[in-house]
Formats: structure tokens, sequence, C-alpha cells
């Protein structure tokens, strides 16, 4: 009998109250700012004068090497907005610590740190005079006190803590985990070390000692990692301490071709150091690790230290143990991990299987948090547990996917959803415009398939046919004919259906349409030849299809293709140059792989499924899909409608230029009731000469190709305002950049927003990706009911308008989280939308939105333990012991929905518009629910258009689950969440800019 959970418990605590202090005394080091001026014109001096000169000095260096030789000092970063405040400190060491720096040590370093910033001969003069400076005038150490709680509030009564507490405090806290009696799992103790965290690193992290698993032969390790992170919640005016607790795989096997590990090119990982000595001489020993990054190196053409490592910086200090060779980690792995961790590098997914399962738990999660709370101090209590809205009767949709019970309903409702699909595509193509939209017959649904093997071919098309149930074989001709068919003369496969007719045109893929971009193999191709191999098979294959016909409106392609791991490098492969050329022609894409069987890979047995699920994602991009319609009846304005606002990336940052996001927008218009009917529309701002409108969602997704600053043309072919556009004069420093892009995102908002009125609307938008060029969404900047979309001051929503912010647990943003046994059982995982039930009736912003676990892992035991042995509860099994310790943990995240605006003087209900953003995420005609409210999950989908590969280089896939992503913390389906960040690596959002 399934366990009804009535509250959740959240990895989160705050303090006791807003006087409540918490203190700890350090040493610390300001930057010696009176080296200013001098170490500036070092910088500076040679430099061209095109070039803005440096205003901060260049610290990133020499704080890699103090990550790395000093782990127990905390590096803070240096402010390179305001160069002239020195209420900041630079270096932080506990004061109960023996110096981990001793004077000659430090100043040997900082000599070292000056030859690297400018080693050229021509300035060793200048170079001699500053490093004399230093000598006279050292940096001095001096004691402080530190708060680690108390902070100020925002405007809007958000606390706001000072930045040096989102590390002070978060290590202050490790430190006193680490003073705890080894966790005790049954099997063992977990013992751990505390990870040093770079100046932009977000909190502490401690890993355990490596444990072993064997499977297949040999021994694969792995560790648990915690996580200790400080945030704030909108309108609360305490932070919170989050503890995240997960999986870290350690990476041991080595290639049988080049007897290293394998790290493909373009990729990095981190390794975790523990000296037998400390590196530095005269320093004492210390418990923590240090760590390095590892990448595959253009320079020397294999994998070396990131920039040489702080082994580069240091080749002329005297280290009392030399830095390792990446050579000898990378041949020998486990024997480095084994040896008291002396090395540990962090296993990727890029690297190839593991046979430890990813992620941990509920219920373990749950007992590691218990023993890690013993450590906090009474300052700080746990967050209340949440409990389940009680708005409607039913958390989800009114329209929610029935569950049938037996084979004979199962049919049923399999015809059921078919009929719904094609009525849904009948209201899509109408809306369209497109053949027969006018009349009563009904509207003809085109697509193309572009096939390159029968088996896939004759598998898409009979999944087809079973997704939509159409009827017959739609006129089939002989193999033959199939292969005969080329543009203007394809094979047309035909159904006709009550709402809609079918209408397929098959065609092979010819002249090396999809076969690897034509670039050397030997080495990494240059800017200028990857956008003439991108533009020449953009014009080959929009030639192609305008061969075959010219669609007035857009129609579809389903695409078969080798997965991008199967080209000779990841820069051969041509999808984002099919899907051009496709956008060229006026033709959506969407791509299948190539079925293959070869070693540790079969997508032969899945053909079907994946031939199923491109149909499904292809359609949708055509509008065809099943909105969720609330069920909240009167508790919500007449006519709401959504809109979704996402920002998308639309260029790769060089030597030249920042990276560039534009902002998109998505507007959804329910139907009639009880029709699950929408119009999804995007916003096209060149429309209406220049003024903006509303277009459907199939032509705003060909219409963003535009935004990509990728051209159409080869170099040679291009205009010289083209050419000048690709290539700027110099890149301009990064806030200016971004201060650019801020104004430009705020002007169109405006337009957006005004767009909006007559009508009411709830706006949604993600924290993660939108705050940081709206910084209205920052914690610290919104205030309840109003908004800013410029320079002007805060207003008041518009009448019409409802503002929801939404924050997934991208980042730690959002603690870990388990359903609270009512009989203190197993705790599990239940989903709905919570509420905190402390806040005043009526006032709460702030709700939290759960969902099942995916459908692949809907039979993954919460009570799972990857520690030790645990007996079956239930099956043939029961009372056998089992371990789980090569099972996947797939918990799905606990998602954040702020109601940042509404109008509760006229009757709105921040409570029912949480509930109905909860809703949006269980779209009907999806197998699973969403990590993303659904307009937000189309707005995503957008950069499929604009720069797909930005989602595949960082592992985040935008329309399918992540296969080989960390369960643990990736989300249910859709905008899979990002896998955990590798220790030392820079966080996306730092803390001193965008967490507040």
């Amino acid at each position: 009998m399934a366990v009804k959970y009535r509250t959740i418990r959240t990895a989160a605590w705050t303090p006791i109250s807003a006087e409540a202090s918490l203190t700890a005394r350090y040493r610390a080091l300001s930057f010696p700012e009176q080296w200013r001026d001098a170490l500036l014109a070092l910088c500076n001096a040679g430099r061209p004068a095109s070039s803005k000169p440096l205003r901060t000095v260049p610290t990133f260096r020499m704080d890699q090497a103090l990550q790395a030789l000093t782990p127990d000092l905390i590096v803070r970063p240096r402010s390179t907005r305001n160069s002239d405040d020195t209420s900041e400190f630079w270096l932080y060491k506990p004061e109960e610590l023996p110096d981990p720096l001793p004077g000659p040590a430090f100043r040997g370093l900082l000599s070292t740190w000056l030859r690297d910033l400018r080693p050229e001969p021509e300035h060793r003069a200048q170079l001699r005079e500053v490093q004399a400076l230093l000598t006279d005038d050292p940096p001095q150490w001096q004691p402080v006190e530190a708060e680690m709680l108390q902070c100020p509030k925002a405007s809007g009564g958000t606390a706001a803590p000072e930045p040096r507490q989102f590390q002070l405090t978060t290590d202050y806290l490790a430190r006193r985990i680490l003073a705890l009696e080894p966790y005790d799992f049954g099997a063992g103790k977990l013992r751990f070390r505390a990870v040093p965290r770079g100046p932009r690193d977000q909190g502490a992290e401690l890993v355990s000692q490596p444990l072993p698993w064997e499977a297949k032969g040999r021994t694969w390790w792995y560790s648990v990692v915690l996580n200790i992170t400080l945030h704030t919640v909108p309108f609360h005016p305490l932070p919170r301490v989050h503890l995240n607790t997960h999986i870290r795989r350690w990476a041991t096997r080595t290639s049988s071709t080049t007897g290293w590990l394998r790290l493909p090119y373009g990729r990095r990982t981190s390794v975790l150091l523990r000296p037998r000595t400390p590196w530095l001489p005269g320093a004492p020993a210390s418990d923590r690790f240090a760590v390095a990054r590892l990448e595959w190196s253009r320079a020397t053409k294999g994998i070396d230290w990131v920039g040489g490592g702080p082994a580069g910086m240091l080749r002329s200090l005297s280290l009392a143990e030399p830095f390792p060779d990446a050579g000898s980690i990378l041949a020998a792995p486990e024997e480095w991990l084994t040896d008291s961790m002396r090395a540990a590098v962090v296993h990727s997914t890029a690297m190839g299987a593991h046979e430890v399962g990813a992620g941990l738990m509920s219920d373990q999660r749950s007992k590691i948090t218990e023993w890690a709370e013993e450590a906090l101090p009474e300052v700080l209590r746990p967050v209340p547990p949440l409990e389940f809205t009680t708005r409607a009767a039913r958390h989800t949709p009114a329209n929610s996917r029935p569950k049938p019970k037996d084979a004979l309903s199962k049919a049923a409702e399999e015809v059921r959803a078919a009929a719904a699909r094609r009525a849904g595509a009948a209201f899509a193509l109408r809306h369209l415009g497109g053949e027969g939209a006018d009349s009563e017959t009904p509207p003809v649904l085109e697509a193309r398939l572009l096939w390159q093997t029968s088996r896939m071919r004759d598998t898409a098309i009979a999944t087809l046919v079973t997704h939509l149930d159409l009827k017959g074989d739609g006129g089939a001709p002989s193999a033959d004919a199939y292969e005969a068919a080329r543009p203007g003369e394809p094979v047309v496969l035909e159904w006709e259906s009550p709402e809609v007719t079918v209408r397929l045109r098959c065609l092979k893929l010819t002249d090396s349409l999809a076969s690897d971009l034509p670039l050397p193999a030997d080495a990494r191709p240059t800017r200028d030849t990857l956008t003439a191999a991108l533009a020449a098979r953009r014009v080959q294959v929009a030639a192609f299809l305008t061969a075959d016909r010219t669609d007035p409106l857009p129609t579809l392609a389903l695409v078969e293709i080798d997965r991008r791991k199967d080209f000779t490098t990841p820069d051969h492969d041509p999808k984002f140059a099919i899907r051009l050329g496709c956008a060229d022609a006026g033709v959506l894409t969407q791509f299948m792989a190539v079925p293959k069987h070869v070693a540790g890979y079969n997508s032969e047995k899945n053909a079907d499924f994946r031939a199923l699920k491109a149909w499904d994602d292809g359609l949708r991009q055509l509008g065809v899909r099943v909105h969720p319609e609330h069920s909240l009846g009167e508790q919500l304005p007449d006519g709401l409608r959504y809109a979704a606002v996402w920002m998308v990336r639309k260029n790769a940052r060089s030597r030249t230029r920042w990276a560039g996001y534009e902002p998109v927008a998505i507007r959804v218009t329910p139907e009639q009731p009880g029709t699950g009917l929408a119009r999804v529309e995007g916003w096209d701002r060149k429309a209406d000469d220049g003024a903006g409108a509303w277009i459907p969602y199939p032509a705003f997704l060909l219409r963003l190709t535009q935004l990509c600053e990728i051209p159409s043309a080869a170099p040679g072919q291009r205009s010289a305002d083209e050419a000048e556009a690709a290539e700027p004069a110099g890149r301009p420093s990064w806030w200016q950049d971004m201060n650019e892009q801020r104004r430009r995102t705020e002007e169109w908002l405006q337009k957006v927003i005004r767009s909006l009125r007559g009508t009411p609307t709830l706006l949604l938008a993600h924290a993660q990706n939108c705050r940081s060029h709206w910084t209205w969404l920052q914690d610290g900047r919104v205030e309840p009911d109003r908004i800013r979309t410029g320079h002007a001051q805060p207003r008041s929503l518009d009448s019409d308008l409802r503002l929801v912010r939404v924050r997934t647990g991208q980042g730690r943003e959002t603690p870990q989280w388990w359903g609270v046994h009512p009989d203190d059982g197993v705790n599990g995982l239940p989903a709905h939308l919570w509420t905190n039930p402390t806040a005043e009736p009526g006032t709460a912003r702030v709700f939290w939105s759960t969902t099942p676990k995916a459908f692949q892992f809907a039979a993954s035991a919460v009570e799972a333990d990857k520690l030790a042995p645990r007996p079956l509860r239930s099956g043939k099994r029961k009372g056998e012991l089992t371990i789980d310790t090569d099972k996947p943990a797939w918990n799905p995240g606990l998602v954040e929905l702020s109601v940042l605006g509404c109008h509760p003087a006229d009757g709105d209900d921040a409570e029912a518009l949480a509930l109905a953003v909860h809703q949006l995420r269980q779209a009907p005609d999806f197998p699973d629910a969403l990590s993303l409210p659904l307009p937000l999950h189309l707005a995503g989908l957008a950069q499929e258009y604009v720069l797909p590969t930005v989602s595949e280089d960082n592992q985040e896939p935008l329309v399918d689950p992540a296969a080989d992503a960390d369960p643990d913390t990736a989300e249910a389906v859709g905008l899979a969440g990002e896998p955990e960040p590798e220790p030392g690596q820079l966080s996306l959002f730092p803390d001193t800019v965008f967490s507040r």
C-alpha cells in the first residue's frame, strides 16, 4: 500500500531569529593596494593602444596557485568593478590553525607570480622595481572577527548576505562537520576531507575516502560528497544554509590503445591532490585536498594541466615535493587514487561508462543529512517541514493522463490519445493557416522523412502510423521506389482521418549531406574554416529541400543521422548545418540516430522507441500538443493565459567577444476548457515594421535562426557588413558588454509586456536563466507586486499581469528534499505543491513543486543503499540482502515557485497561482513531468534553433532527458538538471554577482 506523505523535509537551515549571531575569528590579508599603481603599470606596459588598459591587477593565476599549495586558505575574488574598495580582504585563515603561508614561502610565491605576470625580457627592469617595492613594504596579516549569519535586508525584505559570507559561513560549518565522529553506514565508516573552493566557487565541499565496487572483473571507485552552500529566498529576511549529498565517481579505467585515461578533445576534468609533504617549504601539513584541472591541450596535443596549471606558474619556485606530472596520473590513476588519494581524477560521462550508479536515494540522503545536522550550531534551526496545498482537490491538471489498469483500458487509452494528437494537429495547422485551414475539410499535415537506412525508414513510418492511429499503409511502394526517389520525385505516403490528412514525403539523404563536415581530421579547425564548412552544408541542405518542394508554411522533417560521437570529431558533426539549411527552406527538424550495434552501444533494440519519441517531439515543434488545464475553477482569473521569457545563447565566446544572449518569449492561450487545445505563439521582434508581434510557434522557431551568429555564406562570399559583424575590432570589458545586453533585454521586455495588456496573463521567468539580464528577478532586488524593466523606478504591475519566478536546483539553489514517513518508516519522494505552514494565512509568496520519478526510474527503491546491504521489503526475494551501488538514483528536483507579483486586493490568491504553475509541469502528452512549466519548456527549446552546441557541449539536453546525466541532480524530464559541478570549476553564477 502506498504511503501517504503529508509533509516533506528539506536539507535547509535558517537562523533562529534576525538577532541570532555567529562569529568566527580569522587572520586576514588585504590585497596590497599600495602596490596597485606599480603592478598595473607593469601589467599594462607594452599593451596595444587599441586595447583598453587593465583597471585591476589579474590575480587568477595567483589564486589558482594558492588554492593548490595552501588549501587551508580561503581565497576571495577581487572586485573588477570597484578596484579602490579595500573593505574586502583577499585571504582568510582561521585563527586557530597554524600559519599555512609562512613569510619566506609567501614572498617566494609573490615573486614567482610577478614573473608569471610579465615574463618578457624587455620588462625585467620594471619587474625588479616592483619586486623591490614588495620586499620593502610586504603585506601584513591582521586579526578580524567575521559575522557568519547576520546580514542586512534588501528593499523587498529579502536577506542580503555580505559577499564574503557565502564562503566564510559555509567553510565554518564544513569544519564543524569534519569534527564529528565518522559517519557509520553499517558496513563501515565515512571519513571526510575538505576540498578548497576557488574564489568564485559556491560554498564548501567535503569528500569521503574512496570506496570500492567490484563489477565486470575489476574495481570501480566512488566517494560520498557533501556540499554546504548559502542561499536566500524571496521576501524572507533570513539566509538559508543548504546541505547537498551525492556520489562522486573516480576515473581509473585507462584506454587499451593509449594506456591513459580517456579525456576527449575539448573536455576538462578536476583532480584532487594530496602531497605526502606540503609543497611549500615550511608550511604545515593540511588535511585538505588541493585542486587542479586537466584538459585536452591544443598546445601539447595531449592532456595536461589547464593553462599549465599551478605547475605552470611554479616551475621557477622551489617546492618541497614536485608538483605531479599529468602524464603519470593519467597512466596509473588507480595507483594514485589508492595511495592515500594522492591524486583522484573526477569521472565524467565523456570518459566512458562507470559501473557505480550516480546519486543517492531519499532515505539514505536523509540519514546522512541527520548525521551532519549534529554539527550545526544552536543558532541554526531546520527549515520547518512543508505541507501539501489544499487549494484544490487534486494537484494534477484537470485533464491529466489516465492510468489504465488492464490491457483493455490501456488499448482504449491509446486510441483516445491518438485521436487527441490528430485533433491537436488539426488545431495547430488551422492556426498556421495551411492547406484546408479555412474549409470544413481536414487540414493537411505534411512532413518529410529524410532517411539513411531502410531499417530506420520503415521503423519511422510504422511508428507514425501507430502514434496517430492511422489506417492502412498510406500507399507504400516497393523498396526499390524508396531508393529511386529524389528531390521533386519523392515517395509520398498519405493517410486520411476525420481530423487531419497526413502526407509523408520520403527521401534518402544523398550527396553526403549527413556525413562529416569537410574539415581537417588532424587539427582543430579555424573559425573561418568551420564557418565555411557550416555555410556550405547549409546551402546544400536548403537546395536539396527546395528542389523537392517549396512550402509557404513551416513543415517538419525527421532526419536520420549519426550520434555526435560517431563523427570524426565533434566539430565534424553536421547537425547544426542541417538544421539551419532546413530552416532556410522553411522546414523544422527533429533528429533520430542511425541504428547501430557496436561494442557497448546498441540502438537497434530500441529503434521503435526512439522513432516514436522523434515524431512526438517533432510534432510538438509544429504546435501539436495537449495543454494541461488547471483544476482551480474560479480561483484564477477567467481566460487566464501564460507567457514565458528565456535567454538564448547566440554565439560562442572568443578572444574578440563575450558570450551573447538574446531574449525570446512564448505565449500560450488555452482554448475552450475540456479540449486540451491551446494556441502557442512566439514573439517576433521584427514583425510589424519592428514594433514586434506574436506569430505561430513553428514560424517563430524558424525565425530564431536569424539570431545565430553563424553567417549563411562562406567567408569569401560575405558582404563587407557581414564580415565586419563577424570579426569585431576588439572585445569590450565584460561589464560593458553585459550592461549593453541588459539594456537591450529590458527594452525588449517593455515591448513584450505592453503586448500582453488586455487579457489576464501569468508571466513566467526562470531565475538562473534570466536574472543576469533581467536584474529585477534577483532576490536582492525584487519587491512584492512591482516590476522594473529598465532604469526607471519599480512600478506597480499592470492590472492584467501576474509574475512568477521559477527556480530549480541548478547551482544547488533549491535544497534536496524527501517525504517524511508518518510512522518513522522509509522516507520517500511524494509529488505535490508544498507550502510553508508557519506563514500567516494569505501572506505566503514562495511555494515548492515536486513531481513523480521519471517512468524509467519508477521502480527504483526510495530505500536504496549505495553503501551497505539492505533487506528487500517485497517480491519473491523478500528478506534477502541486496546492495544498490550499481543502481542510478534519480530524485525529482525541488522547484521553487515565487509569486513575485499579483493583485491580492482584486482577489488574486498566490497559492492558487503557484498551483496552476505546478500543474503546467504535468503536460498530458508527455510521459513524465517536466522540470519546468510547459511555457518555459517551450521557450527553452528555442536554444536548439539558435546555437544547439551550447547544450551539447555542456551535456544539458534541451529536449530529451539526459540518459548520461547524473540522475541524482538531473530533473525528471525536459530541461534536464545540470550535472554536478566538478571541484574547482568556476560557477556559472558567481555569488558575488547574482546570488542575491
